[in-house]
């Protein structure tokens, strides 16, 4: 089997990189089953982040991370102060946009608003990448961004480029090849191990102060191989299912919103204040 474009190609050129692929991928009025053709010529970069992703992503590696960072000790911060140590991450070598992560994270939480959904709901829009602060404490892009998958059992084939996971140490452990692996026949997403990324970490930091349906959101708005192709149900509970609802309504603004106009931040910046304060505590813990 190819190991795919080779290790001469970075696996992203920058994280918005990323958003982009997804957002084309899951563009609105495709048929579904164009999501799954992948073109690894056309898409170097993204193919070649998967086959760090994929091989890296083992059980023993998210659990690490999960004591790592399940801690919040890494330092206290407000979610605003979060938001603008994100913008460092703007590449202004890069063609394609010229947002801060702020006015990208703006543009989600602002149709999301502006189609009248509560106010806990605008907020999980505008923190939901968040997490990807992760790349700025030193860990690469693979374990930062990237579609999500539970760890510890078989992986589905709705998962993109699946074949990559034969380079995982984990697919030559019986035990983590079964269906269920270490968990138990519709055990809930809550005991499932899922791969480490941005979704994990801001999920673990915000959910003391924000509603049920905003954790799914923020842990599970990467897990496409569910949310979209209705894999790993088996592992799921009856609960998952019902709230999976607010992921698959959370989607389209993650995903459609970035060609919006550029938000005005100096604007906005009162009512995401008051929006925050409403709900957080300053500082948090991270």
């Amino acid at each position: 089997m190819s190991a795919g474009p080779g290790t001469a190609h970075e696996p992203l050129a920058h994280v918005d990189q990323w958003d982009d692929f997804v957002a084309g991928r899951y563009r609105e009025g495709r048929d579904t089953k164009e999501f799954r053709n992948y073109d690894r010529e056309a898409n170097p970069s993204i193919a070649e982040f998967y086959r760090q992703n994929h091989a890296h992503q083992t059980l023993a590696f998210v659990l690490d991370k999960e004591r790592e960072y399940g801690s919040l000790r890494r330092r206290r911060r407000s979610i605003w102060d979060a938001a603008e140590y994100l913008n460092t991450l703007v590449d202004e070598s890069d063609p394609d946009t010229d947002l801060s992560q702020i006015e990208h994270l703006l543009q989600t939480s602002e149709a999301i608003r502006a189609d009248g959904h509560p106010r806990w709901f605008v907020l999980t829009g505008f923190i939901h990448d968040l997490g990807k602060v992760l790349c700025l404490y030193g860990e690469p892009q693979w374990a930062v961004v990237g579609d999500t998958f539970p760890v510890g059992c078989a992986w589905s084939d709705q998962v993109i480029f699946h074949d990559y996971f034969a380079a995982n140490p984990d697919a030559r452990v019986p035990e983590y090849q079964t269906l269920y692996g270490i968990y138990e026949p519709n055990c809930g997403l809550e005991q499932v191990h899922m791969s480490w990324g941005h979704d994990e970490y801001i999920y673990r930091v915000v959910k003391n102060h924000l509603p049920e349906p905003a954790h799914y959101m923020l842990r599970y708005h990467s897990f496409y191989a569910a949310h979209r192709h209705g894999a790993y149900r088996h592992l799921m509970s009856a609960h998952d299912e019902e709230m999976f609802a607010w992921v698959r309504k959370f989607n389209p603004y993650d995903l459609y919103s970035k060609g919006s106009a550029k938000p005005k931040l100096k604007e906005l910046r009162p009512y995401y204040e008051d929006l925050i304060a409403e709900f957080f505590p300053e500082p948090i813990d991270w």
